[in-house]
């Protein structure tokens, strides 16, 4: 081929140093390093930071528009670490998830026009429950009994949006067993790191940012009897606590069927040994409740009679310790586990009595109070209502105060038939031994979250919102990974 008509021609293009002789390339060049000169030398370290700043934010774009996949992988590390860089960088955090989002989706768009991407991989019943779940939150900004509009936008984000928009992306872009194993990989490593941070504050104290937080409020919730309950980077205790204990129920059950892999193995030990160790000193009762049903979920999954009559006798055993005993009363973070199965203990009384309140005025709602109504939220738009002023601390109370009776109904609805599918699966549908087994481990998780989010608002929160839009995706294609697997292996 003639070089002259070949504009790719290495032999004719610059490449390298030769590229600075072209006029403009140097001119443009030259410029840019004199206006960053000129901002640094006025603003200091300010303007250095912000340079910094806008290479870090180009170098993103171009990495997310060109794989959207990174975008996947950013959003996991954002939902681990958004909420604890507000207490550094008081900013608005929480919209960099939204932003993320439709960042992610506008590459797609983009990439679209080279390419096509294959959308019908979100046609899945998954798609289709959580869809009907945001058309009814939308629906619900015509609630006659909501106060504010602001205060839906804010909540609903969390209640609905990021899930009903994260699981398409999910379907289309993170939808292989090498995605589910990275998953795991990047979720482990971010998961010790949280316990490393929660066992600092938990021997050396906090730093200056985090007492700044427990000052303006913070320490009223997890400072106790002048005992720190530890949040390590998370949003708050409770959140630490559940996701600590989510992660130990899961990397669990990976490290007891992983085989062949020592490092994997060892790996996974160390996850779910650092995940229960989290748990624990978080000092957070309700996230006893994660590895509590995730290990009767475990059970239920696994088919055995000797493995059920043997996990029903552990189960028995540690009920008992907690509440029929008084060993190891000594150790505060055993002591306050210990409170959650008390009966008489006077939280729950309270939580109780404000579930009475609630049924009474719901009783002629059944729509609810509209979403954003209670919690923060009706705290910070809505201070003089009744919901605002009445402590939900439940995420299905929650969900019941703010959507109604017939809002709870269906929630309830989608998140069984959700962990109801990934059961199936495990139970029926899968035979590959290892890929079964990471997603019974997904299956335990989620009911372990469910009931942890009974006592406390976990499931809405991040991370382990994130978390578990990525485990349900996977339980719901794990028959069609098992399928492709299948295939190449004949082939």
């Amino acid at each position: 081929m003639n070089s002259f008509n070949n504009p790719t021609d290495p032999f004719e293009a610059n490449s390298g140093s030769h590229r600075l002789a072209n006029r403009n390339v140097f001119g443009a060049f030259f410029i840019s390093i004199i206006l960053v000169t000129l901002l640094v030398s006025k603003t200091e370290i300010m303007g250095l930071v912000g340079v910094i700043g806008l290479l870090f934010t180009l170098g993103l774009l171009y990495a997310i528009f060109t794989k959207p996949k990174l975008g996947i992988i950013l959003l996991l590390f954002l939902g681990f670490f958004v909420t604890g860089l507000a207490r550094y960088v008081p900013l608005t955090w929480g919209l960099a998830i939204d932003g993320l989002i439709v960042l992610i989706y506008l590459a797609l768009f983009f990439k679209g026009f080279a390419q096509k991407i294959p959308w019908h991989l979100a046609k899945s019943p998954l798609t289709l429950v959580v869809s009907i779940w945001m058309g009814y939150i939308l629906l619900q900004i015509g609630n006659p009994e909501a106060q504010s509009k602001e205060a839906w936008f804010y909540a609903m984000r969390g209640v609905a949006l990021y899930q009903w928009l994260c699981i398409p992306l999910l379907f289309v872009l993170f939808n292989k067993e090498k995605d589910l194993n990275t998953f795991f990989v990047v979720w482990g490593l971010l998961s010790l790191l949280g316990t490393l941070k929660g066992f600092m504050q938990f021997k050396f104290g906090v730093d200056p940012f985090e007492q700044r937080w427990l000052d303006q409020g913070g320490a009223e919730t997890h400072v106790l009897f002048g005992k720190l309950r530890v949040f390590s980077f998370y949003s708050d205790a409770g959140q630490f606590g559940a996701s600590q204990g989510h992660a130990g129920v899961v990397f669990g059950i990976l490290a007891l069927f992983k085989k062949g892999n020592f490092k994997l193995k060892s790996f996974f030990i160390l996850v779910a040994l650092a995940g229960f160790f989290g748990m624990i000193i978080s000092g957070t009762r309700g996230a006893i409740a994660v590895p509590a049903l995730g290990g009767i979920m475990f059970l239920i999954l696994k088919k055995n009679a000797k493995v059920l009559i043997t996990g029903g006798i552990l189960g028995l055993a540690v009920y008992v310790f907690f509440a029929h005993t008084t060993i190891g009363q000594g150790n505060a973070e055993i002591r306050r586990m210990r409170t959650a199965f008390d009966p008489n203990e006077a939280s729950l009384q309270v939580r109780l009595e404000n579930q009475k309140k609630l049924k009474g005025y719901l009783a002629t709602r059944p729509f609810g109070g509209g979403v954003g109504a209670t919690g923060n939220w009706g705290q910070r738009f809505t201070p003089t209502t009744f919901l605002a002023n009445t402590a939900t601390d439940s995420w299905y109370v929650m969900i019941w105060a703010d959507t109604g009776a017939v809002g709870l109904v269906y929630y309830l609805i989608m998140l069984f038939f959700i962990l109801g599918t990934g059961a199936y699966h495990v139970m029926y549908k899968l035979k590959d031994e290892w890929l079964k087994a990471r997603i019974a481990a997904l299956t335990c998780g989620m009911a372990g979250i469910m009931m942890a989010s009974y006592g406390n608002g976990v499931f809405g929160q991040m991370p382990t919102g994130i978390l578990m839009y990525v485990g349900m995706v996977f339980m719901f294609i794990a028959p069609k990974i098992e399928q492709q697997k299948t295939s190449i292996q004949l082939h």
